[in-house]
Formats: C-alpha cells, structure tokens, sequence
C-alpha cells in the first residue's frame, strides 16, 4: 500500500473549503496588535496570544533590529557548538532569576522545549503523571521519552491521588522502584483553567514525586508580577521544573526551562532536541531579553491584562452567551458553539466582520463541547471589547438553530 494514500484520502480540509467555513491560515498584512489588517479586512484581534501587548513595542523591535546588525540574522549552529552567543547566556540568567530558579536554559521553541525536557529526564524506568488536557507539546514529549504515561483527569487531586497510589502498589508488589514526575500545564491554553499547583505540590510532597509545570501561557499572565503559575499560588521555591515560551508575552520565538543547577547541566548534555537544533536567532533573543525588560519595569500590565479580560468575561456573561468559566482571572475565554460546522461558520462570518477568533474542535474538545477561544492582550480598550461582544452575540444569535 502507497504510504501517501492517507494523504490521498483526507478530504475534510477540502470540504470544508468547498462549502465556505474552512476557518485556518488568514494571512496577516499588518503588525501583530489589538487591531490589525488581514486579507484586506481590518480585524479586533482576539485570537493572539500577544497577551502584554509588547509584538509591536517600539522598543522590542529596535533591540530586535539592532541585534541583526550586531550579531546577524543566525548563528549557523546549535547551542552545544557554534551557536552560543552572549545574549543567550544574559536571557538565560535574566530568566533563572525572574522565575525563581537556579539556572535556565533556552530552546529553539516551545513546542520543543517540551519536546526537549520529557524526553531528557524521563526514560523507560519512570513514570510521568500528566493532566489529561496538557498540551500536545507535553503528550509528544511523553512519547519520545518512552517512559510509561499516568493520566489523570483534569485538575482532579482526588484521581490523581488515587491513580499514585495504584502505581505505587503496583509497583511495590514486584518490588520495582521508578522515577516519577507530575507534569501539568500552568494556564491551560485551552479552557484558560489554572491548575490546582497547592494540591499538586501537596500530593508530591506527601509520596515523593518530582513536578513540572509547563507555564507557556502563565508567564506574564498570572501572580502579581507575571512570573507564572507558583508565583500566584504563592509558591515560587516547591517546583522543580518550570517551562515557558518566548512566542506569547515576551513577543518573540522560543522557549526556556527552568530548576536546580543539576538539571539544566543534564539537559544541556542530554537532551537530543536541545543538542541537534540551531539556537534561536539574535533577533529573537534580544526581543524576548528586551520584552523581559519591560515586564520587569511595568508589571501594571499584567493588572491591565486581569482588568480587560475580567472585563470581557462580564460582557460576554451579560450578554447570554454560555462561556467556560475559568478557576481564575486568565486572558482565555472560551465560548460554546457545540458542533464543528457552526464553529467553524461562526468564525468565518466573524472574520468578514471584522472580528478574529478561533476555532477549537475535536480532538481538542470532546464532542459537542465546541469553542470559540478567544484571548486578550494588557492593550485591549474597553471600546474594543464593546465592539466585538456586539459582533460575536449578533453572529452566535443568527445561528442558534444552525446545529450541523
């Protein structure tokens, strides 16, 4: 059989052409904003995860522009070889220091990051206890590991607990001891849920398992200073690993990973996607470093970023719409529309009206369960939310008893 007949077979992105709803790869014509320009129509942007506003900042980009000048537009080499400059080395150290941690070092993305850290410090003899609604990042960095997977239901402490202490015995009655680790996402990019790191932390103290959170869209987002997820639990020194992305608040490309000393030296000589991959350019180094910068100095953005996303969220609850609520104050704020067809029409119609959203669909959601995710940056005027909750009510009102 052709290896390519599944390639040959697959007609849903056809279809969905065809009959005028396929929602993907808008092209963009202007700077990524609160507003911005797509395929001729001018669009409020509710669909980036440009969460402080900084992909258009002045001063991100003349650092951006100044390093290419510096430095180049590569390094032509991986970190462990050639490509080691000296703006990685300063954002590794601004980054250790900011989340709290010892040591940190930078990947070419953040889905490789994740990538990256699984599959370095877990193998064939550990376990990982994984949220069942983390990331794919995090699901193919469980698979490229080889160790054995434990999923437990969403922010569920108590199947959690359980599904620990049936490994545990398992385990214990073939007298094999394993490593183990919990890994969850900090912010759920999805559903904009935070989970629930006190209980977390809790259940790895109590039977001596290692925990990693994956904060891509926490950094910037949540605790009072934007340092993520344990800072707004309050809890900046109980977890071992911390992951994150420059491509959100830091307006750039790549990722990080933070913990002891120890293990970012593992890492670094360990981990397969770190060791054969170009380091990221100067250009995006010194976004993120002078993004960083910014965060560090004006922290009311991420006070401005809770104000106009509790905002929305309110709108958006006033006007009848069925949302899903979060356990917290995220930029994240999916809304209901069920069925794939109806999500992605409603979409479509938005975007001619100049409003952008996304589409989340199975496998993403269970059946049914469709959502528009739509999301919220620290720059975002009141004005603006007014004008697309009058566009998404009036497009989700026409197609109520659409149920295709």
């Amino acid at each position: 059989m052709d290896i390519f007949k599944k390639c040959y077979d697959y007609k849903l992105a056809d279809e969905a052409k065809e009959a005028g709803i396929y929602p993907y790869f808008h092209e963009l014509t202007s700077k990524q904003d609160t507003e911005v320009e797509m395929e001729g129509i001018h669009q409020i942007m509710i669909g980036s995860n440009n969460y402080l506003g900084l992909t258009s900042h002045p001063e991100v980009v003349e650092a951006s522009k100044k390093a290419t000048l510096d430095f180049g537009t590569g390094v032509s080499g991986s970190r462990f070889l050639n490509g080691t400059i000296s703006m990685h080395v300063e954002l590794e150290k601004r980054l250790a220091k900011f989340v709290g941690m010892e040591e940190a070092t930078i990947f070419s993305s953040g889905f490789q990051s994740n990538l990256g850290i699984i599959s370095a410090i877990a193998g064939r003899n550990d376990i990982i206890f994984s949220d069942k609604e983390n990331h794919a990042s995090i699901y193919d960095g469980m698979k490229l590991s080889y160790a054995e997977v434990v999923r437990y239901n969403h922010n569920d402490m108590q199947d959690l607990e359980k599904k620990i202490l049936l490994t545990k015995k398992k385990l214990s009655e073939k007298g094999i001891q394993k490593g183990m680790i919990i890994i969850t996402d900090g912010v759920f990019s999805m559903t904009g849920d935070v989970a629930d790191l006190p209980n977390i932390i809790r259940l790895a103290k109590k039977y001596d398992i290692r925990v990693m959170v994956d904060d891509a869209h926490g950094l910037g987002v949540t605790g009072k200073n934007g340092k993520g997820t344990h800072e707004h639990y309050n809890l900046m020194n109980e977890v071992d690993i911390v992951m994150g992305t420059f491509s959100k608040s830091l307006a750039s490309l790549g990722g990080y990973v933070a913990s002891n000393k120890e293990v970012i030296n593992f890492i670094r000589h360990n981990s397969r996607p770190y060791i054969f991959s170009a380091a990221i350019p100067p250009s995006n180094t010194a976004a993120a470093l002078k993004a960083l910068d910014i965060l560090e100095k004006e922290p009311q953005r991420v006070e401005n970023l809770r104000i106009i996303s509790d905002y929305m969220r309110g709108k958006l609850k006033e006007s009848g719409l069925k949302i899903k609520d979060s356990n917290a104050s995220t930029p994240i704020i999916p809304i209901y529309t069920f069925t794939p067809k109806r999500t992605m029409l409603a979409c479509n119609i938005l975007f001619k009206r100049g409003v952008y959203v996304n589409p989340v669909l199975p496998p993403a959601t269970p059946p049914g369960e469709c959502l528009i995710r739509t999301s919220y940056t620290a720059t975002h005027t009141k004005d603006q939310m007014d004008r697309a909750v009058v566009k998404i009510v009036e497009v989700l009102n026409e197609l109520k008893d659409y149920n295709e």
